[in-house]
């Protein structure tokens, strides 16, 4: 039978931005995928800014779009306010933002996945993942390259179960879920977001919650701790959102979108939707007087919370706390929406007590009577140290295991869109070579199934603060399960004349470029320098920028969506024939500068206008480009021994041993090393 007991080639655990691009590039592929979620209804839910795009956020958009992701189209149809950022600088830092129905936003995202062929939904909690030790040795140094006691909320742990402590490599065989699920897979990616482990703060209160009013997951950070994982805690947070029939418009700054809309799409002809516009206001010393009186009582300040917060959008209480100088912040007024009522405070985020929430917010213009309808608050989270990764997004221990979003420490919708769209192609890469070496996976019979929780004394029960006793109980639990699936999944292969199961298959995943690509940028920091905060993507933290604007992305990329499946030989066609005639353009103007356009599509030719005058600047760039890729493509042993270097610092040796870069550019990277040890390392290698 199918359905209940089916077996998936690729399961996605979350159905958020991540999530959503994952199953969607997974099911593309034509590979049958699974995405779980907590709440059919919450998928694609925006818990923070109703907007999607920013500065170098709106480029990660497009490049999601270039590769055959869904963002750019889902915005396209739901947005209700279009800016270009940075208008006034060059274009290699102009970028898109658009504010979004957020209630719209989620309705098509849902309707795509519950459309798309090969995919399935399945509402439940992923508690457990199942491993088996694999015959290939584990990677050297696999563990987080992050010094020992220097993570928040650190978590070590060497593996405890039979496969983690087997020495060898570990690979995916199945997930279980909090109902008892027992699912055979070939490949997962985890999107966890917010809730795993999560737990929300509002003043004294606090809850097991991913959002407020949602329930947070857990089991699943103890199964990757019994995996091997090193995890820390994170923080974020979301201001109130306010009744807009109670906010006096007429007291606030009116800002209004532009008149041109640029759809995030390249394949969206015109943006046909109803815009409308934001509002600006401004703390004041009556604002900030009331926060300094109550921070005795903010979660941030007392110590309950442990996890670090973002730099770059920390609450109104830390804003007002860090930056005493400050007589005044400014708040952005932004709709969710055309049919809500709701309007969220762009730069208000707070964990104060709801009271001192409202005594504040009150002090500000047209906030007099203003009325909260959702309450500001603090989450912290589990991660996943994200050295612990390959540039695939594939975990160094466990072959067919990827992680995307904020699992990885990441923040931002886009970010974890991009990503979730990495993760998802590269997982369904993994499953159909593991498919061709390792045959077919069985359906699961009736006989094996999970321990379902249930909150009833005597019973089992996943919860955020298990004792050591719940704690072997549970492992107790999946080692019988992994014990049944393993040998289920063995013998089923083995009838079918496979004898593979322990084999890890070879497969060339796709890994994007620095110069390529703001997501190569992103992930490349990730897996080589980790993050102790949830990152953020600038424009500042890419090298090569200039050839990162967010009208090339499709130039740059979608050859790897048509490698992997995700666009058509047509779209391929059409997107080289459009270069073509650009190069044409600008050949042209190289002769002659001040021509006028003689007939080609104005998009086309204002593409080639930039590309024409920034020309040398490119060319120095690409000078540039072309000696990082000499490094690049300098390979590093996985097994290369850094001792035999007598020359290189002992600082520098125990980075590289810690993160076991893959090439010589990736190890150029690592914070902290010198260029003489990379020269050194060089002479090695060659």
């Amino acid at each position: 039978m199918s359905g209940f007991y089916d077996y998936f080639d690729v399961a996605v655990v979350g159905a958020g931005h991540a999530g959503i691009e994952s199953a969607m590039a997974c099911a593309k592929m034509g590979l049958k995928t699974l995405i779980i979620t907590q709440s059919i209804d919450a998928i694609g839910r925006m818990s923070c800014n109703p907007s999607i795009g920013g500065i170098a956020k709106g480029n990660i958009v497009r490049e999601i779009d270039a590769l055959g992701g869904q963002m750019a189209k889902i915005i396209d149809n739901s947005m209700i306010q279009f800016r270009m950022l940075n208008k006034s600088r060059g274009p290699a830092v102009q970028a898109p933002r658009s504010q979004a129905d957020k209630l719209t936003y989620a309705q098509i995202a849902r309707k795509i996945l519950e459309t798309t062929p090969n995919l399935c939904t399945l509402m439940d909690t992923v508690t457990d993942i199942i491993t088996t030790a694999s015959s290939t040795p584990m990677p050297p140094n696999s563990d987080s390259a992050a010094e020992v006691g220097s993570i928040p909320g650190e978590v070590r742990n060497q593996g405890t179960t039979q496969a983690a402590k087997s020495g060898m490599r570990q690979k995916v065989t199945g997930i279980v879920t909090e109902r008892g699920r027992v699912i055979s897979v070939r490949s997962v990616v985890l999107t966890t977001g917010t809730f795993l482990g999560g737990r929300i703060f509002i003043g004294e209160y606090d809850a097991p919650c991913g959002r407020v009013g949602e329930q947070a997951a857990f089991g699943l950070t103890e199964s990757l701790h019994r995996l091997g994982f090193t995890t820390g805690r994170l923080k974020t947070g979301t201001p109130p959102r306010i009744l807009k029939s109670t906010i006096d418009f007429s007291k606030l700054e009116e800002q209004a979108g532009d008149e041109e809309i640029i759809p995030f799409s390249f394949e969206t002809e015109k943006v046909n939707r109803p815009m409308v516009p934001c509002h600006i206001v401004y703390t004041n010393e009556n604002t900030h007087e009331i926060i300094r009186a109550n921070i005795n009582r903010s979660p941030l300040f007392s110590g309950k919370i442990s996890g670090i917060g973002p730099r770059y959008c920390p609450s109104i209480e830390d804003k007002v706390m860090r930056f005493k100088e400050r007589d005044r912040h400014q708040i952005f007024v932004e709709p969710e929406g055309i049919e809500t009522d709701e309007m969220y405070l762009n730069g208000f985020s707070s964990s104060l007590p709801e009271s001192v929430q409202d005594s504040f917010m009150r002090t500000m213009p047209g906030f007099e009577n203003a009325v909260q309808s959702r309450p500001g608050y603090a989450v912290e989270y589990d991660y996943v140290e994200p050295t612990q990764l390959f540039p695939s997004l594939e975990t160094k221990r466990v072959a067919g295991l990827f992680n995307a979003g904020q699992i990885n420490g990441t923040s931002g919708y886009e970010e974890a869109a991009g990503q979730g769209l990495i993760a998802g192609m590269n997982a369904g890469l993994y499953a159909k070579a593991h498919q061709q070496l390792c045959g077919p996976l069985s359906k699961i019979p009736e006989t094996l199934t999970g321990t379902p929780c249930s909150t009833e004394p005597g019973h089992f029960f996943l919860h955020g603060n298990m004792s050591n006793a719940e704690l072997e109980e549970f492992a107790k639990i999946s080692e019988k399960i992994t014990c049944q699936l393993n040998k289920n999944q063995e013998e089923t292969q083995k009838q079918a004349g496979f004898n593979h199961f322990q084999d890890i298959p070879q497969w060339e995943p796709i890994v994007l470029g620095r110069d390529e690509a703001y997501i190569g940028v992103l992930i490349d920091d990730l897996v080589t320098l980790g993050t102790k905060e949830p990152y953020r993507m600038f424009t500042a933290r890419a090298e090569y920028r200039l050839k990162l604007r967010h009208d090339t992305a499709d130039r740059r990329l979608t050859k790897y969506a048509f490698k992997a499946g995700l666009k058509s030989q047509a779209q391929m066609d059409k997107v080289e024939a459009k270069y073509a005639q650009l190069e044409e353009i600008v050949a042209q103007l190289i002769k002659k500068p001040h021509m006028e356009n003689p007939g080609y599509p104005q998009e086309l030719w204002n593409e080639a206008l930039i590309d024409y005058k920034y020309k040398y600047y490119i060319e120095k760039q690409d000078r540039r480009v072309e000696k990082m890729h000499k490094m690049e493509n300098v390979k590093i042993p996985a097994d290369f021994d850094y001792g035999a270097i007598p020359s290189l610092s002992a600082e520098s040796r125990f980075k590289l041993e810690q993160v076991r870069p893959l090439t010589l550019g990736q190890a150029e990277r690592i914070s902290g090393i010198r260029n003489s040890d990379i020269m050194l390392l060089m002479v090695y290698l060659k």
